[in-house]
């Protein structure tokens, strides 16, 4: 299969993500005069909402510039695909669940939400190893020109993440907001993965003129 109708698929499903979790909001109940309250208690799906968004604008950032470096898609990349884009689906269900149990206050609602969230996570970054180790063992997909140093530089990342998702689910049962700033954290090191990971593409690019 080329890669145009591989991204256009994929951009798709991240795209109709991105638009699951906006419908999320809702106008809340509230007696005339009182709006402004009502709309500041929302806080709780107004931040989880907005790291989502970042969240999975991330993983959006690296499924089109690490894809983009393969010239043909075989069977087995299309699986993992399903697989990866099928973890990443799952996010908007955490992301209600704790903006709920935040909106309630229940400690053990908000560990309960939290780590389904970190498993998500954990989930996601598993299928983007799975990715990265098939593809480094399939190098006749790539663009010529990608070199293993390319691969050699970003291929921890992914474990990296499942590290720190597997910390906060272990500091939640402690901590909830411990595990809830392990969490972000993990979020946060995903955007800076996707900057090192674009900056080592464009050297591996200019390499190869």
């Amino acid at each position: 299969m080329k890669t145009d109708r591989f991204q256009a698929f994929s951009d798709g499903i991240f795209a109709i993500l991105i638009t699951i979790l906006v419908l999320e909001f809702h106008i809340p109940d509230y007696r005339p005069g009182h709006l402004l309250t009502a709309l500041l208690a929302q806080w709780p799906l107004i931040l989880s909402y907005v790291f989502s968004y970042f969240y999975v604008g991330t993983l959006w950032l690296f499924h089109h510039d690490y894809f983009n470096m393969l010239q043909r898609i075989d069977r087995n990349v299309n699986m993992l695909n399903l697989l990866m884009l099928f973890s990443i689906t799952l996010l908007d269900y955490p992301m209600s669940l704790v903006a709920d149990a935040l909106t309630t206050g229940n400690r053990q609602d908000m560990q309960t939400a939290f780590i389904v969230y970190d498993l998500v996570a954990l989930f996601i970054s598993a299928t983007f190893y799975m990715m990265y180790a098939y593809l480094h063992h399939h190098q006749n997909l790539k663009k010529p020109g990608i070199s293993m140093a390319f691969y050699d530089a970003i291929k921890f990342d992914p474990v990296r993440s499942v590290t720190i998702y597997a910390l906060a689910v272990v500091a939640t049962f402690w901590s909830v907001w411990l595990g809830a700033i392990l969490l972000a954290g993990g979020i946060i090191f995903h955007f800076l993965a996707y900057l090192r990971m674009s900056r080592q593409l464009e050297q591996a690019k200019g390499g190869a003129h």
